[in-house]
């Protein structure tokens, strides 16, 4: 069949046999991230519609899932922000209701989460990554690169407020930049928000493919293990 809106399966480091579910054009989001291996944002934007035809995201989800293909999960991602396409609570509706066999996981920069309705709409995921990559202003600039009507306490606050109604797990990621927010300071503070938020793990990744920006370097492993040990119970992604 050909596909549009769908990718892989792919072989994924954390979610197993895989299939991408990509709902917005190539970068259209509310992010510029310095790590982004899609390339640099050439929308950036907070507005929520339509982005791409509801309708026939859910006709070509339809056709493949009806041939049962073996998965461990459909991942809404892709190359922008997937919370801000309106009609991602329909979509997601449409999976449990019609192949309930399979899980269904939302990876999501965070950054519309104090929205009500998106947290409506994605509640009822089995699995929702959440990002947050800075707690202080300047870190969370310097990594993320956010719209101008981003803020990093709305942020946070959003993931508490899905913590609170969310039906699925909710694992938060945490991208580390050596030399950013890896400092003492911003460690405390990741340290400090951890204990409010409770979500049901906590993983650190670091640099895997080509960033944006040329100074951007991966995690030393050993460093990122002192890293996890000092925020306590938060798994390194291999």
């Amino acid at each position: 069949m050909n596909r549009k809106y769908l990718y892989g399966p792919v072989s994924s480091r954390r979610l197993g046999r895989s299939l991408g579910v990509n709902i917005m054009p190539h970068k259209t989001c509310s992010l510029d991230c310095i790590y982004c291996e899609c390339g640099k944002t050439t929308n950036l934007t907070l507005e929520r519609k339509e982005y791409t035809p509801t309708a026939e995201i859910i006709n070509e989800l339809a056709a493949y899932l009806k041939e049962k293909p073996q998965l461990d999960y459909i991942t809404f991602s892709g190359s922008g922000e997937p919370t801000m396409h309106s009609g991602i609570g329909e979509i997601i509706s449409f999976l449990k209701e019609n192949f309930p066999q399979y899980k269904v996981a939302v990876l999501t920069n965070s950054t519309l989460l104090n929205d009500p309705q998106v947290r409506e709409d994605i509640k009822n995921a089995d699995l929702i990554v959440p990002s947050l990559d800075g707690v202080s202003k300047e870190v969370f600039h310097k990594i993320d690169r956010p719209h101008e009507n981003v803020s990093i306490e709305e942020i946070v606050s959003g993931i508490r407020k899905l913590k609170e109604i969310s039906s699925g797990d909710i694992w938060l990621e945490i991208f580390i930049v050596p030399g950013v927010n890896d400092t003492p300071e911003e460690l405390k503070l990741f340290k400090e928000i951890l204990e409010k938020i409770n979500v049901t793990k906590v993983q650190l990744n670091s640099l895997d493919r080509p960033g944006i920006v040329d100074w951007l370097k991966p995690a030393d492993k050993e460093h990122l293990k002192k890293i996890a040990a000092y925020l306590g119970n938060v798994e390194i992604v291999n």
